[in-house]
């Protein structure tokens, strides 16, 4: 059988690594991209090859254009032409109110969450649009419940990202349309990951509960699942399309 082959955006933990692991063992070889953890990285690839998949940890920052280029380039010597991205990798600040946001957060936040997720597009654009001799392939972008909540008093900025995820999406997949490349994303709600940690808040996932119709966080897996429907052939005549996974939030 020929594997297809996905590149998973900060795949090392959180949901890139549940992606990862469900993709590896739906028969997809995989490239799990990470920035910085490399032992992370390892751990994923090596549980997706304890289970016959095969996979590779690609070090790249998605907010370098010169490590995308690096990045997508190590994907093309080790598997040949790609067939399916997922743009998992983003980041998040501390908590903060607008008017206290220095710019230096403000191009962190936009250079790796909006301008990392359309030069992995772009990318992945010019190896999978029959366009460009490509046999086509799908897309996922993640984007969050907080695109359309706005987070105020909270991260207004990492949701601002998320919305122009949103609109990305929309417009990427009526322009590749005819093209063979499907164009979704995923917005999840609260999920129990590291990344909360990382913004200062550890326990977030658990204190928003209750504001959450199903009364708990969601899982990594769960989002994955979903992401793995949109990258599939039961998915073939959906593009365009954002698919809420928030809980009923």
């Amino acid at each position: 059988m020929d594997l297809k082959t996905l590149l998973v955006t900060g795949g090392s933990r959180g949901i890139g690594a549940a992606v990862a692991k469900l993709a590896g063992a739906s028969g997809y070889r995989v490239a799990v991209n990470y920035v910085s953890d490399t032992a992370a990285a390892e751990v994923v690839v090596g549980e997706i090859r304890q289970k016959g998949g095969e996979a590779v940890a690609v070090k790249g920052d998605v907010g370098s254009e010169a490590d995308v280029l690096a990045v997508f380039k190590a994907v093309d010597e080790r598997y040949g032409p790609l067939d399916a991205l997922v743009n998992n990798a983003g980041v998040v600040d501390v908590k903060a109110r607008v008017e206290e946001m220095s710019f230096a957060r403000l191009e962190r936040m936009m250079r790796i969450n909006v301008i990392g997720s359309i030069l992995c597009a772009r990318e992945a654009v010019k190896r999978m649009s029959t366009r460009h001799g490509g046999k086509g392939g799908a897309i996922v972008n993640i984007s969050s419940v907080a695109a359309i909540l706005g987070s105020a008093g909270e991260y207004v900025d990492y949701a601002a990202s998320k919305g122009a995820i949103d609109s990305f999406t929309v417009g990427l997949a009526r322009e590749v349309a005819e093209e063979g490349i499907r164009v979704n994303a995923v917005r999840p709600g609260t999920i129990d990951t590291e990344i909360h940690a990382s913004g200062g808040q550890p326990d977030r996932a658990k204190l928003v509960s209750p504001l959450i119709p199903m009364k708990r966080p969601g899982t990594a897996e769960e989002i994955a699942r979903a992401v793995m429907f949109l990258l599939s052939d039961s998915s073939s005549y959906t593009t365009g399309a954002i698919l809420d996974v928030t809980g009923g939030r």
